[in-house]
């Protein structure tokens, strides 16, 4: 087995929005785990790659596409995809660092025993996810008189910036340098994510890694940028 880790951070206020709510409070809430802390599902991560990787290979001229289109394919797998045509990577879900969800868990037990004593709790699930989000709110404009229409406004809680998050990427084989230069080359493609992309949030910078947490990034994409140069 081996593993890669594809860290993320965001350089805006981001929305990994679930598509719902909550009654009263906001209209669209971001997901988050049980203990309140906010993660990219790893699915929705490895569609934005395979977008990027996408938009990559309909650029090139030269070499011929189909051998990077062929490393796309193993990437990613194909719509309809077999045993022998299945993704070969796994993305696994974008969370922040694992020893503060150790800590921050550890905390919340001993809050529960407490709570279980009949005594008053200090933090909660719902704290924790305060901590690390906020709610912003915005209504449509009317182009004509500039005033805000009526029953426009909306609440979407968002992910504070400069929190940094981190996804495994696992492969059964040890992946090819085709792979690895086109994963490279997506991940640095990869800059806006969640929802509200297209009106200023979710602006991320996300980078390589390998097991031992080295950077692998720009090591790959040199090899890319050579064996694409004409």
């Amino acid at each position: 087995m081996e593993i890669y880790y594809l860290k993320m951070l965001l350089l805006s206020d981001t929305t990994f929005g679930r598509d719902d709510g909550v009654a009263g409070l906001i209209d669209q809430e971001v997901e988050h785990d049980a203990n309140g802390f906010p993660y990219l599902r790893g699915r929705t991560l490895k569609g934005l790659l395979s977008e990027e990787c996408d938009n990559l290979i309909a650029v090139l001229s030269e070499p011929p596409p189909s051998r990077w289109q062929e490393a796309a394919e193993h990437l990613f797998g194909i719509p309809g995809s077999t045993l022998e045509t299945i993704s070969k990577m796994h993305v696994g879900d974008a969370c922040l660092p694992q020893d503060l969800r150790k800590a921050v868990k550890l905390q919340l037990d001993q809050e529960q025993k407490t709570e279980r004593r009949g005594q008053e709790t200090r933090l909660t699930e719902a704290d924790v996810l305060a901590s690390l989000t906020t709610i912003r709110r915005q209504t449509a404009i009317d182009p004509e008189d500039g005033a805000s229409v009526e029953h426009s406004l909306r609440s979407s809680r968002v992910v504070l910036r400069d929190l940094c998050f981190t996804a495994p990427l696992l492969f059964e084989k040890k992946p090819t340098a085709d792979m690895l230069a086109l994963l490279a080359v997506s991940t640095l493609a990869l800059q806006r994510v969640g929802s509200g992309r297209n009106r200023g949030r979710g602006h991320v910078h996300c980078i390589l890694h390998d097991s031992i947490g080295e950077e692998i990034t720009q090591e790959h994409f040199r090899y890319f940028e050579q064996e694409t140069r004409g």
